[in-house]
């Protein structure tokens, strides 16, 4: 029985383990699996204050230090179950992420936790390998933010990158305000924002968005009551209207549509009409129901418009359905890329502690052709 605990234990430490860090919730998991053992909240409490704390919301490295060393703590011992030393790590993250973020947490696995080796994997890029495809246009709507990169054969275009500041934060933040404003003696908290947010709203579409606040705005949806708490319930109009942030132009005349078009029209030319037909939503915010249905419509219309007609001769948009649910497909692709043996991608604990410094794949000093024949940095 000793023997058989142990050779499990081997199995468990050899096997990657994939953590997908966003800025709302974090995914959890090993490499091979087809969805994540968990997921959590990214906050930790505080060991000072005793307060939870997003771990994006830090003030400075030494803060943000502090924290991911708690949430990392927890993570291992409390969720994944399992040694930190010399495990292999695969860390999803954004192009985005702050140089200030990744340094350290990179500081915190290989100095405090003494990880062996650590893979940090674009997502747009690894959520591709869920489709079986090498092209595809990947948004990813999360918490705090759009972003949306091209990616042609395997190839991400970053000149046609687009971002914006759109995402289940400015849901939360409407709802907030008008449950507040309807119930002023209710404690609205964040958590059953979030729970009213899933269970009863909805993204409406394209005919009825452009009536309301007219004239001739349609009757709303019907009211419904919030389960688990006395005397709220729910307006329709309230239901209706939480998600039209997210389409409403801003002074730019930018919103979510108009990300996917500028996007393709970056793109060289004979790229345009495989991305526009090869589209994936990842991300949480993407799962509400009628989102994907809004987008499309929002897009067949932008494109008649004569914003794009002349420009963007494209007439078809097309939705690839990964095989998992939008808020844990890039952590499906981490997966699926923790599950194949490449040293060449991984940072080891010898080779950090000589240079002390990630690895950038967009930096020309990390991409020199004497080490991708060492298999090294």
């Amino acid at each position: 029985m000793l023997r058989s605990y142990e050779s499990m234990r081997f199995l468990i430490d050899r096997q990657m383990v994939i953590f997908d860090i966003g800025s709302a919730y974090t995914k959890f998991g090993y490499a091979g699996e087809t969805t994540p053992r968990g997921i959590i909240k990214t906050e930790v409490k505080c060991p000072e204050t005793k307060k939870l704390r997003k771990i994006y919301d830090y003030t400075d490295t030494e803060d943000l230090y502090q924290l991911l060393v708690e949430f990392i703590h927890s993570l291992f011992f409390k969720h994944v179950v399992v040694s930190p030393k010399d495990s292999r790590i695969v860390v999803l993250e954004s192009p985005l992420t702050p140089s200030q973020f990744r340094d350290t947490l990179a500081k915190v696995l290989f100095r405090h936790f003494e990880i062996g080796s650590l893979m940090l994997l674009p997502t747009h890029l690894a959520t591709i390998s869920t489709l079986g495809t090498d092209t595809a246009l990947v948004l990813d709507v999360g918490y705090t933010e759009a972003t949306l990169i091209p990616v042609f054969e395997g190839i991400p275009i970053l000149k046609a990158w687009q971002a914006l500041p759109l995402g289940g934060y400015i849901v939360h933040k409407y709802l907030m305000e008008s449950l507040k404003e309807i119930y002023p003696n209710v404690d609205i908290t964040e958590k059953l924002v979030e729970d009213i947010k899933v269970r009863t709203c909805f993204v409406t579409t394209l005919e009825r968005s452009a009536k309301l606040g007219t004239a001739e705005a349609p009757n709303p949806p019907p009211a419904v009551k919030y389960p688990g708490i006395k005397n709220i319930n729910i307006p329709g109009e309230v239901r209706e209207k939480a998600f039209e942030a997210l389409w409403e132009r801003d002074n730019d005349n930018l919103s979510i549509p108009t990300m996917i078009l500028d996007s393709i029209l970056k793109c060289p030319i004979d790229t345009r009409r495989p991305l526009a037909e090869n589209i994936l939503l990842i991300g949480g915010t993407t799962m509400a129901k009628g989102f994907a249905s809004r987008l499309k419509a929002e897009l067949l219309a932008l494109v008649k418009s004569p914003l794009y007609s002349e420009k963007l001769k494209i007439q078809t948009f097309k939705f690839h359905t990964a095989p998992s649910k939008p808020n844990y497909t890039a952590w499906l692709g981490g997966a699926i890329f923790g599950s194949i043996d490449l040293p060449s991608r991984c940072l080891t604990k010898e080779n950090y502690l000589k240079s002390n410094r990630v690895p950038d794949w967009t930096n020309l000093i990390d991409n020199q052709k004497e080490d991708s024949v060492n298999g090294e940095f």
